[in-house]
């Protein structure tokens, strides 16, 4: 009986250890979404223009970067609203 009541205490322990740290990855996560919305507008400008001056040609490149940023930010999202526990990069690979 005694056993259990030190399991119990040692997992509650750990939950309260988890719930800081997955705070901790929350906020440095809301911080690099915050430099990606912000580099999303200086990509979005900078497409424009390109497709401006050729003739409504986009850059292949700068459109594969927004795929990929609009992959990590909505898996940084569904992170910061625990829809789910996997961790956008760089604590995972990039989709």
């Amino acid at each position: 009986m005694a056993k259990d009541h030190e399991t119990a205490e040692h997992e509650a322990a750990d939950d309260l250890e988890s719930i800081w740290l997955r705070l901790l990855n929350m906020v440095i996560i809301a911080v690099l979404m915050s430099m990606a919305s912000s580099l999303l507008g200086i990509l979005t400008v900078a497409q424009f223009l390109i497709m401006l001056f050729n003739q409504r040609e986009p850059n292949e490149q700068l459109a594969e970067i927004g795929t990929t940023m609009g992959v990590w930010m909505a898996k940084a999202a569904r992170y910061q609203t625990a829809a789910s526990e996997v961790k956008p990069w760089p604590w995972t690979e990039l989709d």
